[in-house]
């Protein structure tokens, strides 16, 4: 027949109070036992010298020896043993002659009767303890000589009752037990308290369901493709997974060092160092653009944060460009607008019997048109590049600024290395020129000047306009994102540009600066260095038949 199983602690908590009180009960359980042992041959012990003591003092007693000399010793001896026993705490004291006849005994039908026990040896004069089964059974007991004049007269034997010996040690035992119960249950109450903390922490799981769930956690936290970062309450590094050291930048061991020791920019330092909770805030670092959230944990007491991070570079580069598509769109709808007015006074001439004006005016309108296009085709052979200016000129031109392209200006097809993409030529052209246009736009003259020529070591792009231009003291400030001249829109999307141009030129190991001007406003100039297996020879030739200061309107394509 199976025995039934004991049920097993669910929890930890429950496991551990468990292993608790058996070891409490198995330490006292043990020393309980070793008590008992050792105090049992320690009160045997006792018991002896207490019984030798009370021997010899009867023994060196005048009046034994006085009593022992007359004809009837008992009459004296009797009551004085009995006195004996009841001050001294012994069970008995018997005197008797060297016979070993008794003159007392604590039952007074025994006496004159042969004392029970060794008496050889106190009849040579020594005192000696043992342990025999008498009249009174087992004792522990002492015997000792009466001498008197030198000569042996009488013995002494004093005793203690074995079971007197284990009542006392039965009640020191017992006592003992007492005091190791109250410490067991002591102990079991702190247990339990200490436990059911425990248990609120772990949320009454056992150790397999913990174990269980750390594993769950470690695979989450390295398959997740965001970052994660934990600060603790002092902003110092947690735990960081796969996603968060690659987004951030950060190699080797992290975990334990603040926030602020991490090489961060400082707006990002800044919001993961904040107290209050940050969502969806943007932020660059040396080549991403990071979408930041914070959460602080907080149980009555700052705990610590929460930081989420996601990688928006690819969609904040496709933004910019849906940008530069919208912007081009409505250009395109403003010019089909354009166009029909012209369709219209073409007809209306033609209705009027004026051919010949008609034709010219057509004809002017489309070699306007053709003009631009063979200019930024012939100066920049890029597909890509040449698509983009002819896009941003007639946005410009939509906005009443006027876009140029520099004489210098200089790029053949394939002439671009496959590590320059062109997206990232977009990012940084396209958000140049619109921060151009901005700056222009309302001007007197209001121009932006593009120059794009590519060497045999560098790309240089240039753009100038001309606006207000840019303060010395901000030449810094202004390629920090959500830095503007010009009021933040409702979604904050302020002051990026910019800090994107930045962000890819440093991806490329390029410089961007930023000066005056020629003819005032501000001129951004990007170097990025090109390879030299493949490269070709960069040509800064006058493009054909483009004046010294061309003036290629941002006009109809």
């Amino acid at each position: 027949m199976r025995l039934p199983r004991l049920p097993r602690p669910r929890s930890l908590a429950g496991q551990l109070f468990a292993m608790q009180a058996v070891l409490i009960a198995v330490l006292v359980a043990g020393y309980a036992l070793f008590s008992y042992v050792s105090d049992r041959g320690q009160a045997r012990d006792a018991a002896g010298r207490q019984a030798m003591a009370v021997a010899r003092s009867v023994a060196d007693a005048p009046s034994v020896r006085t009593a022992i000399r007359t004809p009837d010793p008992t009459r004296t001896l009797q009551p004085y043993a009995s006195q004996v026993q009841r001050h001294t705490g012994v069970d008995f004291v018997t005197i008797m002659n060297p016979r070993g006849i008794r003159w007392t005994h604590p039952h007074p039908a025994l006496i004159g009767e042969r004392f029970l026990g060794h008496t050889a040896r106190a009849l040579k004069g020594e005192s000696f303890t043992e342990t025999y089964t008498g009249t009174l059974g087992p004792s522990v007991r002492a015997v000792t000589p009466i001498r008197d004049g030198g000569r042996i007269v009488g013995l002494v034997s004093a005793g203690i009752k074995v079971e007197t010996v284990s009542a006392r040690v039965r009640q020191q035992v017992t006592t003992l037990v007492s005091v190791a119960g109250g410490a067991l249950a002591l102990g079991a109450v702190g247990t339990y308290v200490i436990n059911a903390r425990l248990r609120r922490s772990t949320h009454g799981m056992n150790a397999t369901e913990l174990s269980r769930m750390h594993d769950y956690h470690q695979a989450a936290l390295h398959a997740v493709r965001e970052g994660l970062l934990m600060l603790d309450g002092r902003f110092r590094v947690a735990l960081i997974n796969d996603g968060g050291r690659e987004l951030l930048g950060v190699t080797g061991e992290v975990v334990g060092r603040s926030v602020a020791d991490l090489g961060l920019p400082a707006p990002l330092t800044g919001a993961l160092l904040s107290s209050e909770p940050r969502v969806d805030e943007v932020h660059l670092t040396a080549t991403r653009v990071l979408v930041v959230n914070t959460s602080p944990v907080s149980g009555g007491e700052r705990r610590g944060t929460v930081v989420t991070l996601r990688d928006v570079t690819e969609l904040q580069s496709l933004t910019g460009e849906l940008d530069s598509e919208r912007g081009f769109t409505q250009a395109l709808r403003s010019q089909a607008h354009e166009a029909a007015n012209r369709l219209h006074t073409v007809v209306s001439l033609i209705e009027l019997g004026r051919a010949q004006e008609a034709v010219d005016f057509a004809t002017a309108e489309l070699e306007l048109a053709q003009a631009l296009t063979d200019q930024v085709v012939a100066a920049v052979n890029e597909p890509v590049l040449a698509a983009l200016l002819l896009g941003k000129a007639a946005q410009a031109n939509e906005r009443g600024v006027e876009l140029v392209i520099s004489r210098d200006s200089r790029i053949d097809d394939g002439l671009l290395p496959p590590s320059l993409p062109a997206r990232d030529l977009v990012t940084i052209l396209g958000n140049l020129i619109d921060n151009a246009v901005d700056a222009a736009q309302g001007s007197g003259r209001a121009r932006v000047t593009v120059t794009a020529c590519a060497g045999e070591a560098e790309l240089v792009l240039r753009v100038s306009d001309t606006g207000a231009g840019v303060d010395p003291a901000h030449a810094e400030a202004v390629f920090r994102r959500g830095w503007s001249t010009k009021p933040a829109t409702a979604s904050g999307g302020r002051g990026l540009g910019l800090a994107l141009v930045r962000q890819t030129v440093r991806r490329h190991e390029g410089a961007l600066t930023v000066s005056g001007a020629a003819g005032g406003g501000a001129e951004f100039e990007v170097r990025i260095p090109l390879p030299t297996v493949g490269a070709a020879s960069g040509r800064t030739e006058e493009v054909p038949g483009a004046s010294a200061e061309p003036a290629v309107p941002g006009g109809d394509t």
